[in-house]
């Protein structure tokens, strides 16, 4: 049984395969016996057991040795390194056979010059080295299983066909071209084709990224994957379900995935030069002093484990490292991929921005109020189960807005919902749905313009048949984005592009204040897949995404980043790297850590082979005795995995000072209580247009209440408390500085407001004093959101990590 055991062990060493009607498997006697290999030993367990059994030869052997018994030494030293040998033979073959030759060849010489020469000692202490290397690299290469579990899961199985006038489920694969189908609400729609019936709101999220659902009338093309967001509809089937677009994202990420060339270990890059001077160097040492124990000394002190070490240690450090800062990155092999970024792809909704319909103003008819129009609207739409209800919901309760309980709630799905709340009959929804033909009132056509500049949807409010605001939602950028793009291009990122299924007009919005290098629209997934190929054939390039859409692109690039926070499993599974955190300014920390992980990796293994060059020339001189040699060699390692080590820790912390994280957090929030502030004061700006006299004194009084109260308070807090800790941290003072200044600018505001407001009666608010106090407030709101956006990235720069 011993042999059958042995030849398992070879087998999965070789990976051959296991497999009972396979007939070359009959052939050979460990399969006619019926023996199979546990699933458990794999090939890091037998890396592991070659590890155990080269200690334990070497320590029992030191044992004898230090007892006496220097045959049993002898004997127990070369017991330890044959399997070593043994394994690296068939390591060695499988690499030939598929092409690839690296360090492994010059340890396999020395060991095996170690026991034809009878230096046991020696042997074992390089088989120690070699099977320790290679189970430090298991660590930091293994990568997660990668598989399409959260696409196939999340496809739809059955269809609703129309036949004989019944209804009846089949499987999706028994749908054919010009069947009716029926997609009820809140199911995904099982394969591609068109509108039958009248309006259809489908949500398409999980293809194109967009979060607000879309209005698809009769006749227009739905796909596969998308969902029914409204209410029952009829299709006619275009595509079968093998040929529809959402088969079609599982298989380009099956194909990007195993289109994937496998990673090739940074120090055989190397050996391939040190394998020759090696063999050179031992020669000439054997042929010159005719001794062959001082060639086998050479070979022993070039044993490559600088090469075999570094790499992987700097790796995992690195990696380890990305783990604290939130971001899973599968392997050494994406690590080492993220360091030669020259390019990072973007989707946008999700990633740039923060993915779904977010509030972004509230404007109001005159003499209404923000909050009311608001809370009202969040209690009508409590009834609702939409997207954008939700996002109306939860933006009041975060305002703390007490919300009613509706009634008499009636919704028309894809344009809004009506009933009553309280007193008020209320409607919520499209501006057709709640004023119908009639003409926008001046501040509407305002709201309307404001929300086609910002991309955003309009939800008009009335009550009582009166229309008293509209609400604006959007899919901002996220806070941290101009940060993260800046982030990236100070560590060497040369290209940066945006790659969504969104509209052009949305993206280029976006591309333009990010100042990105080109914007790509209206891209569906092989859309994306093919700006990947294209870019990757200039240079190594990332994908950066979160949705379903964006997983085969993730697949096909370099290195595919996915924020996984939020985004879709299948996305996080096709990617290499995932960041764990919602925060896009850790996609630059990945490229940093990395890029600093590989310089760490290359100069520990050219300082190693360095060293162990010097110890090859002093032991062809004879200054080192083969286990001197393998010493020698053992303290160059320590070394080199010292080195190594550093990627454990950013280089710019030494001797200096940082902010604790919990400090910078506590600071940010300080911002975010501002917020509620700034929007009133935009309010304000926005009712001074058309405000009376006796109203517009009111308002004024109370714009200048509110940024005594709030924003010079917190200020002055900042200038006093704040900025003399940032002093000791930041090496720049002159960034401070220029903040500051922007501390007077606000004071200054703030006291023109004062006088202002000081003394004023409605017989002296004509329209130009008017008119000035409203320049001062947008310029007060204004200044302190850039004031404020430049703060917290001084405050992530000051962070401990």
């Amino acid at each position: 049984m011993a042999v059958y055991w042995c030849l398992a062990v070879f087998c999965r060493l070789l990976r051959l395969p296991r497999c009972d009607g396979c007939s070359v498997a009959k052939d050979t006697v460990f399969w006619a016996r019926g023996t199979h290999l546990p699933d458990w030993i794999s090939d890091r367990f037998v890396r592991r057991a070659l590890l155990a059994v080269a200690l334990s030869g070497l320590v029992l052997g030191t044992l004898a040795s230090f007892a006496g018994y220097s045959s049993a030494a002898q004997v127990l030293w070369a017991a330890g390194t044959i399997p070593v040998v043994i394994g690296l033979f068939v390591s060695m073959t499988r690499d030939l056979l598929a092409g690839r030759m690296g360090v492994d060849a010059v340890a396999f010489v020395s060991m095996s010059a170690a026991l034809l020469l009878g230096e046991n000692l020696a042997g074992v202490v390089v088989a120690v080295m070699y099977a320790g290397g290679n189970l430090l690299e298991d660590f930091a290469v293994a990568r997660a299983e990668r598989d399409l579990k959260s696409l196939v899961d999340r496809a739809p199985r059955i269809a609703h066909r129309h036949v004989d006038q019944n209804i009846e489920d089949v499987a999706i694969e028994h749908v054919a071209v010009g069947d009716t189908i029926l997609v009820r609400a809140g199911e995904v729609i099982p394969v591609d084709g068109v509108i039958l019936s009248a309006n259809a709101t489908v949500d398409e999220s999980a293809l194109t990224g967009e979060p607000i659902p879309v209005t698809r009338a009769k006749g227009d093309p739905v796909h596969s994957g998308t969902v029914n967001a409204g209410e029952t509809f009829e299709l006619r089937a275009t595509a079968s379900a093998g040929e529809s677009t959402y088969a079609g994202i599982v298989r380009m990420v099956t194909a990007a995935q195993t289109a994937k060339a496998p990673f090739i270990r940074l120090a055989d890059q190397y050996a391939l030069l040190l394998l020759p001077v090696t063999l050179a160097l031992a020669a000439a040492a054997w042929l010159w002093s005719g001794d062959p124990i001082r060639g086998l000394a050479v070979l022993v002190a070039s044993t490559p484990c600088p090469l075999i070490l570094a790499a992987p240690v700097a790796f995992i450090a690195g990696v380890s490292r990305a783990a604290r800062r939130g971001i899973l990155i599968k392997g050494g092999g994406p690590l080492e991929a993220l360091a030669r970024t020259h390019t990072v792809m973007f989707d946008k909704t999700g990633t740039l921005t923060v993915g779904g319909a977010r509030l972004v103003a509230i404007e109001t008819a005159p003499n209404q109020s923000a909050d009311e129009v608001l809370r009202l609207a969040a209690s009508l739409e409590q009834a609702s189960h939409h997207v954008v209800a939700a996002a109306i919901v939860s933006a009041a309760v975060a305002r703390g807005l007490k919300l009613e309980t509706p009634e008499d709630v009636r919704e028309t799905m894809g344009s809004g919902l009506q009933g009553r709340v309280g007193d008020h009959a209320l409607r919520a929804g499209s501006y057709q749905l709640v004023c119908g033909q009639t003409k926008p009132q001046p501040w509407a056509v305002r709201a309307q313009r404001r929300a086609s500049w910002r991309s955003a949807l309009s939800v008009f409010v009335s009550a009582d048949g009166q229309l008293i605001g509209a609400i604006l939602l959007a899919d901002e950028l996220r806070r941290e984005t101009p940060r993260a793009v800046q982030a990236l291009r100070a560590a060497g990122v040369k290209r940066i592009v945006m790659v969504t299924g969104d509209r052009a007009d949305a993206a280029e919005t976006i591309g333009a204040a990010l100042d990105l290098d080109a914007v790509l629209a209206d891209r569906v997934p092989s859309d994306k897949v093919e700006a990947v190929a294209v870019e990757q054939r200039l240079h190594p390039t990332i994908m950066v995404g979160d949705g379903i859409n964006d997983a085969p692109a993730l697949a096909a690039a370099d290195v595919g980043i996915a924020m996984g926070a939020r985004g879709a499993s299948a996305s996080s599974e096709a990617a290499d790297v995932v960041v764990l955190v919602d925060r896009l300014d850790r996609v630059s920390d990945a490229v940093a850590i990395a890029r600093r992980a590989r310089a760490i990796a290359v100069q520990s293994i050219v300082v190693g082979m360095a060293l162990s060059g010097i110890a090859m020339v002093a032991a062809a001189f004879g200054y080192l005795t083969p286990v001197a040699g393998a010493l020698t060699q053992e303290a160059i390692d320590v070394a080199v995995i010292l080195n190594a080590l550093r990627a454990l820790i950013p280089g710019w912390t030494y001797g200096r000072e940082t902010m604790q994280p919990a400090a910078a957090r506590a600071l940010r929030q300080g911002h975010e209580s501002l917020e509620p502030a700034l929007d009133r004061l935009r309010e304000i700006a926005d009712a001074l247009d058309e405000a009376p006299a006796e109203a517009a004194v009111t308002l004024i009084n109370e714009a200048n209440t509110v940024v005594v109260r709030t924003i010079v308070e917190h200020e002055r807090d900042d200038e006093s408390q704040v900025y003399p800790r940032l002093v000791k941290i930041l090496h720049d003072g002159h960034g401070l500085a220029a903040m500051s200044r922007a501390h007077r600018e606000i004071l200054h505001l703030s006291r023109l407001l004062a006088r202002i407001s000081d003394g004023l009666k409605a017989e002296l608010a004509d329209k130009y004093l008017v008119r000035d106090a409203q320049r001062v407030i947008e310029a007060i709101e204004s200044l302190v959101r850039i004031h404020n956006a430049q703060e917290e990235d001084i405050y992530e720069h000051a962070t401990a990590e």
